[in-house]
This record gives structure tokens, sequence and C-alpha cells, in this order.
């Protein structure tokens, strides 16, 4: 068991034969390298993701690497609640318990754009609709012998522009696209605390964790612009390796708030090196902001109201609303959901 200053490596991880992993956004990228990673150390890994073409495809590609992988999808439009509520039926249906949820799946809005249920993107994907998998989830969670949910933040939530503004937590006033992304994660980190907050006090075994992957490096945007040739030159992606590292990388800070039985509730995770963006993984700060109680509680309430899931931890067995409108939380009409990673 590796102490906070050691190099931890996934070969050190416990076993995980018997036990059950839903990863969101899990067909490409961290996502991907999670759920690889989990599979090599024995997990049953679900892979939850919108895109059941590129999920298939994923799926081959963690067997084809992991001799004896136990790889399954589900479908997944995180920024849809019809589709969580959807998934989260499929998966009662299908699971006795849920060991982890790695909550994985995000956007990054280049401009300001709605899901199916009219939130604004980054805040209704990276926060609200996870809020919503997780609550729907929660007592397939709390049934497990050790559940964790591990919450994927972004070192910019500890931006001093991060803070969180309950009179535009949508950026209907003031949407920049770094802000507000930022500002989602903020709220992912916030939910991260205050979920532990309340399995702690409701004596439940689940723990709540949160991690930050650092500076990945990713070729999403290569096209054949001459800003994206130089952008990709040798000269500039040598430079860019100094602050930036591999999915598999990136991936090691989230396997280690999944896997490691030394983590605390609410602990964090990232790279040790060069200001938090590469590196093994060690805890790391969460900003002070996402550990204010009052902030928590209010992000809580105003989830639980623009979802329409009461978000209930107890012994597992209350069932969650069932009885919500499709449409719930719309506020304008939108033709799609913003893309995310799954």
């Amino acid at each position: 068991m590796s102490s906070s200053n050691e190099l931890w490596t996934l070969a050190e991880a416990p076993d995980q034969s018997g036990r059950t992993a839903v990863v969101t956004g899990s067909n490409t990228g961290i996502g991907l390298e999670v759920a690889r990673g989990l599979a090599r150390r024995g997990a049953t890994v679900v892979l939850a993701c919108r895109n059941d073409t590129a999920a298939t495809r994923a799926k081959q590609d963690i067997e084809d690497s992991v001799p004896d992988a136990d790889i399954r999808t589900t479908h997944i439009d995180i920024g849809s609640l019809t589709s969580i509520a959807d998934c989260a039926r499929r998966l009662h249906a299908e699971l006795p318990a849920i060991d982890l949820l790695v909550n994985n799946a995000g956007v990054v809005a280049g401009t300001r754009t709605l899901t199916v249920d009219g939130f604004e993107s980054d805040f209704g994907i990276n926060f609200l609709g996870h809020f919503a998998l997780t609550a729907r989830l929660i007592d397939l969670l709390t049934a497990a012998p050790a559940g964790r949910v591990v919450s994927v933040g972004s070192l910019s939530h500890g931006k001093r522009n991060a803070a969180l503004d309950f009179d535009d937590l949508q950026s209907e006033h003031s949407f920049g696209r770094l802000i507000t992304y930022s500002r989602s994660k903020m709220a992912s980190a916030t939910f991260m605390v205050e979920l532990q907050r309340r399995l702690g006090a409701a004596g439940a075994r689940a723990m709540s964790v949160g991690a930050h992957p650092g500076g990945v490096r990713s070729t999403i945007l290569r096209d054949q612009s001459l800003l994206t040739r130089i952008a990709y030159s040798d000269v500039v992606m040598t430079l860019a390796r100094l602050v930036t590292q591999t999915p598999e990388q990136g991936a090691l800070s989230i396997l280690r708030a999944a896997l490691d039985p030394a983590a605390a509730g609410a602990g964090f995770f990232g790279p040790a090196k060069r200001w938090g963006l590469v590196g093994p993984p060690v805890p790391v700060p969460v900003s002070p902001l996402a550990q204010d109680p009052g902030t928590g509680r209010r992000l809580w309430a105003v989830a639980e109201e623009l979802t329409g899931v009461e978000f209930v931890i107890g012994t597992g067995d209350r069932p969650l609303r069932d009885d919500v409108p499709a449409d719930r939380g719309r506020t304008a009409a939108s033709p799609e959901s913003a893309a995310d990673s799954g």
C-alpha cells in the first residue's frame, strides 16, 4: 500500500475480481484507459456510453489487450435525464450492486449550447447529469460492501473565477468557454464533498472521492488547417510533452481514487509534478470553496430541483421518483444534446 509520497502503480491495487464498475464516457480517452485499468485488476466493467458503436469498439479493444476481461456496455446520454433514468433502470435489472461508479463523461462547450433538457451543456453534463445518475444508482452503491463514487474533476476548479454564481449557474449572463467549464467542475467537486458528507451522516459504507487527470494530450482537433499543423508539429508537441501526458498516464489519478484502500472520503488525487499537470498520482487539495457545507447544501437542493430527482441516501431500498416528465427543467428547445466524451 502506497503512502501519499510514494509512487503508486496500478499493479499494487487490490484484486478487483467479483467487483463491478460502471464508467461513463468510457469509449475513448481517459475513460477508456480507466476501464482498461479496472479490467486489468479483474473488475467487471460496464462501459456506459452515448455512442453505442464506439462502445462496442472500446469493448473489443479492452478485450484484445486484457485476457479474460469481463466487459459490458450500456447506453447513456449524460445530457439527457430520460436516458439517465433508462440506463439506471437497466442497471437495476442487471446488477445486484455496483462497487465503483466513475463519473467521467464530460464536455467543454465552445459556445453556449443546451442539453435536450434545456441545461447549459457544461453544467448539465459535467455536473447535473452525473448528479442524477449517482442519485438513481445510490442504492446499488450502498448495497455493495465498499461502494465508491469517483468524480472526475479538473485542476481548473481551483481557479479564482471558478467560484459558483448561484444567480447564474447556467451562464445565461456570463458565458465564457474556460470560466463556464471551470465552474462546472467546481460544481462537480462541491458535489463530491457534499456526497461524502451525506454518506457519512447516513452511516453508509459507500465513499465519495475525486481525481483530476492533469494535462492530457489529445489529437481530437487535428485537421488540415495551417494552425493545427503548427500546433501538432514535432517541435510544439515535444514542448507540450513537458506539461502533458498520455490518456493512460492521466487515468492513473482516477484509478488511484477508485482503487487505493488508503483513500479517505472526499479525498482528491492528481499528478504530482509540474504544477499538477503530469506525474504519478498523489493526494492533492480540493478547493476550499468546494468544501463549504453551506454551498454544498445549496447546490444539492438546486440540483434536485433542476433534475427532479430526489437524492436519498439510506439503506438502498427506497425508490427514486420515476414520475418526472421527460422535459423537466427545460428552458428552451434544443435539437440535440451537446457532444460529450461518451
